[in-house]
Formats: C-alpha cells, structure tokens, sequence
C-alpha cells in the first residue's frame, strides 16, 4: 500500500483567469512538475480525478447558485459576482474536477489504501460562501468533502485545519453552527488582510460554540509563533475534539516570499506543522488526513512548500 495519496492532473490548468490575476493556472503545473521531478510522484497512489456529481455540492451551495456558476461560464460572462472570481468556459467542469479529485482521495484513505493525500488542485474553495464566489473561489472544496465524509462514510466527527495565511471564511460560515465538524483557522490578523473576518471571538454559534478555533496571527510573525500556536492551541484543540478524519486547507501563501501576504513562513515551517498533523491523525484519526490546495502566489516557493507538505505525510 502506498502511505500517501497524489491528485495530480493538468485539467486544473483549464480554469483561466486571466491576464494579471494571482490565482494562475502556472500554480497547479508548478506542483505537479516538482512532485514528478522530486520523484515524490513515483512513491505516491497517484489518483487521476474525475468530476464529481453536482449531487455532492446541494449539503453546501444550493441548486440555484451552482446553476448560476455553471451558466456564468457557459455563457462567458467574464466573472460571477465579483470581478476577483473570473471565469472561462471550462471553469465549472474545472471546479468539479477539483471537487472530485478530492473526494477520490478521501474515499481512497477511507478504504485503506493510503492513510493521507494531498490534492493539488484548482479553483481553491475556503473563501466559497453558500450563494457567492469570493476570493479566487467559487466551490468550497473542502465543506464538501467534509459533508461527503459524513452522508457517505458514516463519519460522525471530522476536523478541518485551514493554515492559509486568509480566513477560511466560507468553511467557518457552514459549520459554524454544527457541532460535529470541528473548523480551525490560523491566518493572518483580519484587521490587515483580507477577508477581513476570523477574530477569536468567532467560536461558533447555538449548541456548537467551542468548535470553531480562529487564531489570529500578527503581520510579520514567523516560524516560532506559528509552532507555538500549533503547540499550545491547534493541536491540543483539535486532539481533544476526537475527530475520525482530519481534512487540511493547505495553503502555502504564508510563506515569506508570498506576495500576497505579510506573514513570513520558512519552508520547513510546513514540513514541521504537516508532520505534527499527521502525527496527531495517527493518534485520534486512524491517520486518516487529506489536504487540499487552497492559497499560494509565488511559484517557486509554492512548490517547495508543497513538496515539503508531502515529504512530512510521506515520512508520517
């Protein structure tokens, strides 16, 4: 059996965005290249994605605004809701590959043939609100493969961990009310960066207040604070949730050479907060994990931190 998992495919190169927009096709080749030449590609279960069936997306993003995104670039309308979120005409098929690529992974884990993945794909999806694309993302990716954990594994419990340097705000705005899915999101602090939400006051509502965890991070902060955070607050939080199955947002634009942000991430920082994840998997979640591509704007050290990301499940 082959311990960790790989989507790789050059389909997520299909969704277009235009001259000058960060969120570029080059980031889901970047990857792919150094997994192949990393040779980390041959060690891996390499899943060739598949879109998924717009069924698995209702749990998160009603009928009408699906119809809305898939009409949008069918009729290349240039953009849906904000001009941040553009499309071309393949970005709907595009977004269900990423969708699919996912969940293959995830079933991949559950049946036992590796006990993690990580799937480099594209659109990202943590910023997806219900009915509205925003920040680079239209379908929130990683909410659905939690509800797909649940309505078709049986799970009872699943933990996301977002490390993205921005608020995974879509993921929090669906189970923010659900006590069953546990959402964790270390960024930036949202006084400084977009999307401007994920105070430590946000901790859920009703009956599932205390399973949502923001911790906010200062502009500036670095590998230390980040690992005392991981230390003293994420992993214990986390841990002590119990989840059966722990789903990442691994996004790499914490990096110090990231253009879009200011917190400064080295390359190992990665390594080291991937290792402590899996690590925790093994200990509460029969190591099941699976991460999926959220953020990442510099090409190169975008695929040196994601390489890092997969060397740190494959040693786990």
């Amino acid at each position: 059996m082959a311990h960790t998992g790989l989507v790789l495919s050059e389909r997520y190169e299909h969704h277009d965005t235009g001259p000058h927009h960060p969120e570029i096709p080059a980031k889901a080749r970047a990857i792919r290249l150094r997994m192949h030449q990393s040779g980390l590609a041959d060690a891996a279960l390499l899943i060739d994605p598949k879109p998924a069936d717009p069924s698995v997306i209702n749990p998160v993003h009603p009928p009408e605004y699906v119809s809305r995104f898939r009409n949008a670039c069918e009729l290349r309308a240039g953009f849906i809701d904000t001009p941040e979120c553009p499309v071309c005409d393949e970005s709907y098929e595009v977004a269900l590959t990423a969708i699919g690529g996912l969940l293959q992974a995830v079933d991949a884990a559950m049946e036992g043939r590796i006990y993690n993945a990580f799937c480099a794909v594209r659109p990202p999806g943590h910023h997806a609100e219900r009915r509205r694309a925003m920040g680079f993302c239209y379908l929130n990716n990683i909410a659905i493969a939690a509800e797909y954990l649940r309505s078709h594994h049986g799970l009872a419990r699943v933990a996301i961990v977002d490390f993205d340097v921005h608020h995974g705000n879509g993921t929090q705005h669906q189970f923010e009310r659900d006590p069953n899915v546990f959402f964790c999101s270390i960024h930036q602090d949202p006084n400084t960066l977009y999307p401007g939400s994920g105070f430590e006051w946000e901790n859920g509502q009703g009956d599932a207040i205390g399973t949502t965890l923001n911790v906010p991070m200062q502009a500036g902060s670095s590998d230390d604070e980040y690992q005392r955070a991981f230390d003293e607050i994420i992993l214990p939080a986390v841990g002590d949730f119990k989840p059966e199955f722990i789903l990442v947002s691994a996004g790499f634009d914490g990096h110090r050479d990231d253009p879009l942000a200011y917190v400064q991430l080295s390359t190992s920082c990665y390594h080291w907060m991937t290792q402590r994840l899996v690590e925790l998997s093994g200990e509460v979640a029969q190591h099941h994990l699976v991460s999926t591509l959220e953020g990442g704007y510099n090409l190169d050290a975008l695929a040196d931190a994601a390489q890092a990301h997969v060397e740190a499940m494959m040693s786990g």
